[in-house]
């Protein structure tokens, strides 16, 4: 189901500018979302769940943020030898990707709590760990979650020239090597995105081919504070205490690990061989379905039944579920896969998960490898 009807003997062409600019418009929700949406209803009366705000959430927030800072401490300041710096390094990559999926994810959704002023201050975590909670509002929840896997409109699936991950981007001859030479590069994904990628999108306005509108008054003075915060505790401080090619040597070290497994999670989810990539109709701009199918079809669960996995990822293994309802709590998400899956069966939506992560990452791999070929068809 590709959307713009594209055969399977057809080679899909690059998406041109002028359909990159032009929004894809959704058809009505239909009888499969109002459907869901009733029984999710229903489903939080008969059990008493609550949509956010749950005990458990302080857990972890208290949890990962005591990891954050021991990991920090003891790389600052306690480790001095490169074997006493590795340990507390690689803790500190993986609570700062942890602190990332399961408090700022939250928060930046509305799904951490009832009250709108800790959403906000759980979301601000986000500039903490290096990036923008302004920048990532209008890449994320905007333009990622209303047009997941759409080439042109999502930015998540574009990597410019270094890959290629739809069957409608453009194919470059080295991209039959990507399925390779992706995996080290993914460790780039945030370095770039602290450094340079967030102030580009600020002073072009633009993230990829969508405008948003630039912070200004106390969202410009946040932008600017949060990076200032970041700097200061990820080079400012440590370089207070050790040579400069030891402080920048670590703090590539945690960017590259804090990259990978950003990237990796959100690979599994979206850039694996059973997601779709649907295309607009080019004479109007519709899409085939309906927005909340278009959410199933696009996105793949991975690992459901992996208790530690789901707590690990602020529930981004359940990304279907985080598509169709992200203002609820991912502490849920596990319950809510089961009604989730049995009502896409129900009416004849295609429901996705893989067994494990290592099913996920060999579906990725063969993904990659099949869009670096220049004959790949949709």
């Amino acid at each position: 189901m590709m959307g713009q009807g594209i055969q399977s003997n057809q080679i899909a062409p690059p998406v041109r500018r002028e359909e990159a600019v032009r929004r894809p418009k959704f058809i009505g929700g239909g009888d499969f979302q109002v459907e869901l949406r009733r029984r999710m209803d229903e489903f939080f009366q008969r059990t008493g769940r609550s949509r956010r705000g749950c005990w458990q959430m302080s857990v972890k927030l208290a949890t990962l943020f005591a990891l954050f800072a021991a990991s920090y401490v003891l790389l600052v300041f306690v480790a001095q030898t490169w074997w006493q710096a590795v340990p507390p390094a690689v803790l500190l990559g993986l609570a700062t990707a942890a602190i990332g999926f399961n408090v700022q994810h939250d928060g930046g959704h509305q799904a951490y709590s009832n009250r709108s002023w800790i959403n906000k201050l759980t979301a601000l975590t986000m500039d903490l760990i290096g990036g923008s909670s302004y920048v990532w509002h209008w890449k994320h929840n905007v333009f990622h979650h209303t047009y997941v896997n759409i080439t042109g409109h999502d930015s998540d699936i574009d990597l410019g020239i270094l890959g290629r991950l739809t069957p409608h981007q453009k194919h470059y001859w080295f991209h039959r090597w990507q399925h390779f030479y992706l995996w080290p590069l993914y460790g780039l994904l945030t370095i770039n995105w602290h450094l340079v990628g967030d102030f580009h999108n600020v002073v072009t306005g633009r993230i990829g081919t969508c405008r948003f509108p630039r912070p200004r008054g106390w969202d410009l003075l946040l932008f600017l504070s949060g990076k200032m915060i970041f700097f200061t505790l990820a080079l400012g401080i440590p370089l207070l205490v050790h040579r400069a090619w030891v402080v920048l040597l670590f703090f590539a070290a945690v960017e590259a690990l804090l990259g990978m497994t950003l990237s990796i999670v959100f690979q599994l989810a979206h850039a694996v061989e059973e997601a779709d990539f649907p295309m607009a109709q080019r004479n109007t701009g519709r899409m085939e379905h309906s927005w909340a199918v278009h959410q199933v079809e696009t996105t793949v669960d991975f690992a459901r039944g992996s208790r530690s996995m789901a707590w690990l990822l602020g529930g981004l293994n359940f990304q279907i579920e985080h598509h169709l309802f992200p203002n609820i709590c991912h502490v849920n998400y596990p319950a809510m896969s089961q009604l989730v899956e049995a009502t896409c069966r129900e009416y004849g939506v295609r429901y996705t998960e893989h067994s494990s992560i290592l099913a996920g990452l060999l579906s990725h791999y063969r993904w990659l490898r099949r869009m670096g070929r220049s004959n790949t068809t949709a």
